[in-house]
């Protein structure tokens, strides 16, 4: 359901068990789908209580029918599932989206921006370094969503990550971990800085002695350079920003002698593609990534609809803890 309580086209797909853009055809092109799914979806959606016109049809007259998706890094997995989803709910509504990759840059990213807004109805950016005025100030123009960030002003989508970091302490602490390191992410991160705050409000609760590490680039790279420092650490635990920093920080451990988890204990944070394939498979939190591309789209077309204020509260999804084979209890 939607933060208001209305069901929307990503519940009636669910419900009827078919893809978002065959309830799409269902209303608005029925002769593209077999009669029998159509009257299922149709029963579904009056079920739901389900209003056809927020998402279906093609866009008012003297829009473009283009939305930009900009991403902090395009060969970031974390963004596989966010365009993903952000392209099927746009294809659903008769939109196309536009890719941008600011490379973890506030001049490329601001650059990209200035390009794209007078091609484009809307804006969703993810993951962005610009300052709050400078997006504040573009959402004057164009409908925007701000993912993973919350900038006063403008709709902003992020995952609530107390669950899953409150999840991820507490399975340490079990494990009989005393002393856990954050592995920092980027300086100008909005999430970086939410994530810490989170494990400094959790940590002594569970009587954990919690230290930082960074600013450190959100990069396999990134994870390996920090090595050298983590090993300084008393922390027999580490936690960090994301996954690839992660699983960068397993390959300098072992390359080092260094055994995880039989030493150390690593988390990361996302649970991205491939954070299963590693060695040992990643033990990580898990943000709804696919749902928070879905809903990013979701309250972009209600803004260019006029339905949505852009000063309605943050809409959080929650984040959980998936456990593989880099958590072990305290070495001897």
């Amino acid at each position: 359901m939607s933060e208001a309580g209305q069901p929307t086209i990503y519940d009636v797909a669910r419900s009827a068990g078919v893809a978002t853009s065959t309830v799409s055809r269902a209303f608005s092109r029925p002769g593209r789908v077999s009669a029998k799914t159509a009257a299922r979806v149709r029963a579904v959606a009056a079920e739901l209580g389900y209003r056809v016109a927020p998402l279906a049809g093609r866009p008012p007259a003297g829009r473009t029918a283009t939305v930009a998706l900009v991403v902090s890094d395009v060969t970031n997995p974390v963004y596989f599932g966010i365009v993903r989803a952000v392209e099927t709910a746009a294809a659903a509504a008769g939109y196309t989206v536009l890719l941008g990759s600011a490379r973890e840059s506030d001049e490329v990213e601001r650059a990209i921006l200035e390009r794209t807004l007078p091609t484009v109805d809307g804006v969703v950016l993810a993951g962005s370094r610009l300052p709050d005025r400078t997006i504040r100030t573009m959402a004057e123009h164009r409908a925007f969503v701000v993912l993973n960030r919350v900038v006063p002003g403008v709709r902003s989508i992020v995952p609530d990550t107390r669950p899953g970091i409150g999840g991820a302490l507490h399975h340490l602490r079990g494990l009989g971990h005393r002393a856990v390191t954050y592995l920092a992410g980027p300086a100008g991160s909005w999430a970086d800085g939410h994530r810490w705050r989170s494990i400094l409000d959790l940590a002594p609760e569970l009587g954990l002695k919690v230290s930082r590490i960074g600013p450190c680039a959100p990069t396999t790279e990134g994870g390996s350079r920090a090595t050298p420092e983590v090993l300084r650490q008393a922390s027999t635990a580490v936690l960090a920003y994301n996954d690839l920093l992660a699983i960068g920080l397993i390959t300098g451990l072992a390359e080092t002698g260094v055994r995880v988890p039989d030493q150390v204990s690593v988390v990361g944070f996302d649970d991205i593609f491939g954070a299963d394939l590693c060695t040992p498979p990643l033990t990580t939190v898990a943000a709804p990534l696919q749902a928070m591309g879905a809903r990013a789209f979701e309250e972009l077309h209600q803004q260019l609809g006029g339905s949505l204020s852009r000063r309605r509260p943050m809409a959080p999804l929650p984040t959980r803890l998936v456990l593989r084979g880099s958590t072990l209890g305290v070495p001897a």
